[in-house]
């Protein structure tokens, strides 16, 4: 009886110092090494490419606009890297077709991803 209360005791203590020594090393691995450092040529490149993603935006959204044969009220476009994605709802099938090939013609677009969902009128 004294050595299976033995036994418990060891693997009691053997189990609770394996717990503390785990959640010590997942203490310090959380903490950074160094605190990252961003340069100003850095910073610059990162707004100048976010600059010309709202641009693309604007110019994707402005064709879309100017076709009278595209509802935009329910469209929202996303561009990054000249990749162009459309998002929200149309009434019409063609008018999410149309509303892609719209989308291509724009200069700098260099892929679409068409995401309008069809959403009759009323519903």
């Amino acid at each position: 009886m004294k050595a299976i209360h033995a036994v418990k005791l060891v693997g009691t203590a053997l189990l609770i110092s394996g717990s503390i020594h785990a959640y010590a090393q997942a203490s310090n691995a959380n903490a950074p090494a160094s605190a990252p450092t961003t340069t100003p040529e850095a910073r610059s490149h990162y707004k100048s490419m976010k600059a010309a993603n709202r641009a693309l935006q604007r110019q994707v959204r402005n064709a879309l606009v100017k076709d009278r044969n595209i509802s935009t009220a329910n469209i929202t476009v996303r561009a990054r890297d000249g990749a162009v994605t459309l998002q929200g709802s149309v009434p019409l099938q063609a008018e999410s077709d149309r509303a892609t090939e719209v989308a291509k013609g724009v200069p700098g677009v260099t892929s679409v991803r068409n995401a309008l969902s069809i959403r009759p009128v009323g519903t």
